[in-house]
């Protein structure tokens, strides 16, 4: 796509410096600005860049006045960061603005789509599904049968979405998650062995929320797997049957969350955490990367460590940790000339 920079001043509402014709069709930082793309200039530590960038067009604020001669055409607005975002965000929209179905592809004759829907090649949709208006499914992707997903919702490519999945409004689900597989119910038998238990629940996503690439979503045993409004979750996290996580939390790549656990409104969630089942996890919490939770968490803790402590009780312990050997040999030496 192709866009000239008068095109780029209406969407922004800026005034345009240099050559209103000039086109771009790709964006780039300003320090590797090439001919034909589109940057910008917010943060004053790259302004030096603006002289020798081959940008052919950047976004400036309304307050930028060049010291030397610049090739580039200059759009100047009243937030450069703000409007290069806005452009981002339009220029998503603008890229992934399909419609219609392609073949080939697998469609229950029991299937129910809204308008203006997008169906990639090699997609299947099962019996009983229902798709809502501006839904983008992208080739590759598996949805079972009695699965709903309501509006403005994007399913990229080589996502599997099982039986009895209920998607909101504007959620994103990238590749390669899969939502609804049987949770990790098992039961002992007497030789030792393991019965595996039926998992008949689904799983719910409320409106708006993100799913990173390779997550996955586990079915409840019974009842539903529930993710509130907002939730953003990173690539590669785990979440496992019963789980429910509460509005507007977040939740970094590889963590893991076990069974039946639920997690409250507004929490921060570091990389790599694992969080065992059958506990709750207050409002507003905040849990460093790499910390374990075992524990029922009080609303606006703040914890870090395997087990985790309060962030300040960490903290301070590990001044201790770190001079562990010292400290050892102080006391032995203390214990020696005791008896000298």
């Amino acid at each position: 796509m192709k866009f000239t920079a008068q095109q780029i001043a209406g969407i922004l509402e800026g005034d345009i410096v240099g050559d209103p014709d000039v086109e771009v069709s790709k964006l780039s930082k300003i320090e590797e600005g090439v001919q034909g793309s589109l940057t910008f200039l917010s943060n004053p530590k790259y302004t030096q860049y603006i002289y020798s960038t081959r940008a052919s067009v950047t976004i400036v604020n309304k307050s930028f006045v060049p010291e030397n001669d610049i090739g580039t055409t200059l759009i100047k607005v009243e937030d450069a960061y703000a409007s290069f975002t806005k452009l981002l965000e339009y220029y998503n929209i603008a890229k992934l603005n399909k419609v219609g179905i392609e073949e080939p592809s697998h469609i229950s004759k029991s299937t129910k789509f809204g308008d203006n829907i997008y169906l990639g090649a090699f997609s299947y949709l099962g019996d009983n599904t229902k798709i809502g208006n501006n839904v983008k499914i992208f080739p590759n992707v598996y949805i079972g049968d009695n699965v709903a997903i309501g509006e403005d919702t994007i399913v990229f490519s080589g996502a599997k979405i099982y039986s009895d999945t209920i998607i909101g409004n504007s959620c994103v689900i990238n590749s390669g998650v899969i939502i609804g597989a049987d949770g990790f119910g098992f039961a002992p038998n007497p030789d030792g062995s393991y019965k595996k238990i039926p998992q008949i629940g689904n799983v719910i996503l409320e409106d708006n929320v993100d799913v990173g690439a390779g997550t996955t979503i586990d079915r409840a045993t019974m009842g539903s797997t529930v993710i509130r409004n907002g939730v953003k979750l990173d690539n590669q996290i785990q979440i496992a049957h019963n789980v429910e996580i509460g509005q507007h939390t977040v939740i970094a790549a590889q963590s893991g969350v076990a069974g039946s656990t639920k997690i409250g409104e507004y929490c921060q969630i570091g990389g790599q955490v694992g969080i065992a089942g059958h506990i709750t996890i207050g409002n507003n919490v905040k849990i460093q990367a790499q910390s374990g939770i075992a524990r029922n968490v009080k609303d606006n803790e703040i914890l870090q460590g395997s087990p985790a402590l309060a962030l300040n009780d960490y903290n301070k312990s590990y001044v201790h940790f770190k001079n562990l050997p010292k400290i050892v040999k102080n006391i032995n030496d203390l214990e020696k000339n005791k008896w000298e």
